[in-house]
C-alpha cells in the first residue's frame, strides 16, 4: 500500500486517462487534484507504479473535511486486491459513515460481502462527449445571450435548496465549494437572478442541472449543456456525467446532445453506516 505523493499523482492521471470511460470517476477527482483544485481525499494505490487498484479515501486533516460529507471511490482491474484493501488493509474506516460514488458495478459484490450496515442508493448511467463537433447547432435568441453567465456565491442559497440532495448545511457548504473553484453556468431572468444553471461536481462530472419550474421548455438546458461542454473541452476538461437510471428525462437530453455510452456499464452509489 503506498499514499500517492502530488508527483505521482500526475503520473497516476496519465495512467488512469487510458482506462477512460470506466475510470473517469478516479480520473476526475485526480484532475483536479493536479490543477490545485480544493479536495477531501487522498489516494492509496495497492502499488507503485504498477497499480491494479487505486482508491479515493477522505482526508482527515483536509480543512473541507469538517464540512463535507465522507466520500470513497475506486477503480481496479483486479478483483482479488480490490478485496484485499477493502476487507484487510485497513485501508477504510469501516466504522465511520461515508458515501462511496462512481463505483463499477461489477464490484458489488464485494461491497455486499463487507459486514457493515450499507445502503445502494443509486445506479446511474455513465455519458462522455467524446466530440463537441457532435453538439447539435443550437440557435441562441439575441434576447438570451446576454442572460448566459455564470454562478457566483450569492447564488448559493439558492442552488443549494432546488438540489434534489440538498437543504442542509454540508450540501450548502458542497454548494459553495463548487460554485467557488470550479466552472458552472446559468440563465438569469431580466433582473439577473438565475433561473437555470448547470455545476461540476469537484471529479469534474456535470450536475446539479436544474431551469425553474416556469422557465421550462425553452430550451435553456440544451443550451446550458452544449456552452458548458463546449467550453471544458476548449480547456481540455473532461467532459462527462452519471445519471440515474430512472432519469430519463436527463438521459434522453443528453443523448440527445451527443453524449453517449458503453451499455454495458453501470455505475452504483453506497452509503455505509447510516
Amino acid at each position: 500500500m503506498k499514499i500517492l505523493n502530488k508527483a505521482e499523482l500526475r503520473q497516476a492521471e496519465k495512467v488512469l486517462q487510458s482506462y477512460l470511460p470506466r475510470s473517469f470517476m478516479v480520473y476526475g477527482f485526480l484532475f483536479g487534484m493536479n490543477r490545485n483544485k480544493p479536495q477531501t481525499l487522498e489516494v492509496v494505490v495497492d502499488s507503485w507504479p504498477d497499480f491494479k487498484t487505486i482508491i479515493f479515501r477522505p482526508h482527515q486533516k483536509n480543512e473541507y473535511a469538517l464540512f463535507l460529507s465522507k466520500v470513497v471511490t475506486f477503480f481496479s482491474t483486479d478483483e482479488k486486491i480490490l478485496k484485499r484493501m477493502l476487507t484487510e488493509d485497513n485501508i477504510l474506516d469501516w466504522n465511520q459513515y461515508f458515501e462511496m460514488i462512481g463505483i463499477d458495478i461489477c464490484h458489488v459484490t464485494i461491497l455486499k460481502g463487507i459486514s457493515v450496515k450499507s445502503r445502494q442508493w443509486s445506479v446511474e448511467h455513465l455519458l462522455e462527449l467524446k466530440d463537441p463537433n457532435l453538439l447539435p447547432q443550437l440557435r441562441v435568441n439575441s434576447d438570451l445571450e446576454p442572460r448566459i453567465s455564470s454562478l457566483n456565491e450569492s447564488h448559493i442559497s439558492l442552488v443549494n435548496k432546488t438540489w434534489k440532495y440538498g437543504g442542509d448545511e454540508k450540501s450548502f457548504q458542497l454548494v459553495k465549494l463548487l460554485i467557488s473553484h470550479f466552472p458552472t453556468c446559468c440563465i438569469t431572468d431580466e433582473e439577473g437572478c438565475p433561473v437555470s444553471w448547470v455545476l461540476l461536481y469537484d471529479c469534474y462530472a456535470m450536475g446539479m442541472l436544474y431551469t425553474a419550474p416556469e422557465y421550462r421548455r425553452r430550451g435553456y438546458a440544451k443550451i446550458l449543456i452544449s456552452t458548458m461542454a463546449t467550453r471544458l473541452h476548449s480547456q481540455g476538461y473532461p467532459v462527462y456525467c452519471y445519471i440515474q437510471e430512472e432519469n430519463q428525462l436527463s438521459y434522453s437530453l443528453f443523448k440527445k446532445l451527443g453524449f453517449t455510452e458503453d451499455p454495458s456499464y453501470r455505475a452504483v452509489c453506497y452509503e455505509f453506516n447510516r
